[in-house]
């Protein structure tokens, strides 16, 4: 074990908590670096579901201090010739699988500007002595992510690469009169989140109609308090996009909605001819 430092690494992954492979890969990150720092961003996405993953990563990374390294594990391709990545930016690093789930992350970085350094993990000097077929998270990802918190460069971890495998492009289309995107998550009160940011809604008007399935909703709520019970509303939720709840009950259950469902917002006068939701 090296010598110390304070490191902050977070720890995003589908394992659940029930089978003791999170505790793992703790170990092994503290059994290198025993005084780094370790926050659960979550452990209970969808199994094997990247674009859930992908979404709540850049939904979270930004409220974490500079210098965190961000371990992300959800892996369908575990044993496959899928790479290990690590990519760099001047505030974070991300050890993840090369399988799109960095996506949005990239995608936030980029347009902002910032230098993105990306390189494929393939020293083994930097994993555990043996590595399972089925156990990446413990015996890649983690221990790279150890070393990274002791300050190893990336460039000692493997070769750059500027190939990084990204995930489509969620729908976004924006039309006089009409706003059309897409539910990019469903939360665990059954919220349905979307891609739609709160400042494209002013050229609509005042007056908005969400459709989303075979529901329409009308008007724009500013807190779940402003509903009956067991109806749907539309709100703005905490990363500034347009989403859908139902008061005190699940907008999932009530609409049969799904990740990738199509959203449509109109201006209220143009719902005659927008009803529906599903195609634009």
């Amino acid at each position: 074990m090296a010598a110390g430092k304070r490191s902050l690494v977070t720890l995003t992954t589908d394992f659940g908590s029930e089978d003791g492979t999170v505790g793992m890969m703790k170990g092994v990150i503290l059994g290198i670096n025993s005084d780094a720092s370790i926050v659960d961003l979550t452990h209970d996405l969808p199994p094997q579901a990247i674009p859930p993953a992908a979404y709540v990563l850049r939904r979270a990374y930004q409220y974490f201090p500079r210098g965190t390294i961000h371990l992300v594990v959800v892996d369908p391709g575990v044993g496959t010739d899928r790479r290990p990545i690590v990519v760099q930016a001047p505030q974070a690093s991300f050890v993840a699988p090369d399988n799109g789930v960095l996506t949005y992350v990239l995608d936030d970085l980029q347009a902002a500007g910032h230098p993105l350094q990306f390189v494929h993990l393939d020293n083994p000097a930097y994993w555990l002595p043996q590595v399972s077929r089925v156990f990446h998270g413990r015996d890649i990802f983690a221990p790279v992510a150890a070393h990274l918190s002791l300050g190893t460069p990336i460039n000692d971890l493997g070769p750059p690469i500027d190939d990084p495998v990204r995930l489509p492009a969620p729908h976004l289309s924006r039309q006089p009169g009409k706003i059309t995107g897409q539910v990019m998550y469903i939360d665990h009160f059954g919220n349905l989140l979307t891609n739609i940011p709160a400042a494209d809604l002013s050229s609509l008007g005042n007056t908005l109609t969400t459709s989303v399935g075979q529901a329409q909703i009308h008007g724009l709520s500013p807190t779940f308090a402003h509903g009956s019970p067991g109806q749907p509303i539309v709100y703005i939720d905490s990363s500034g996009h347009l989403a859908i709840a139902a008061v005190n009950a699940s907008a999932q259950d009530l609409l049969e909605s799904h990740v990738g469902e199509r959203v449509q917002v109109t201006s209220h006068h143009a719902t005659n001819s927008s009803a529906g939701g599903s195609s634009d």
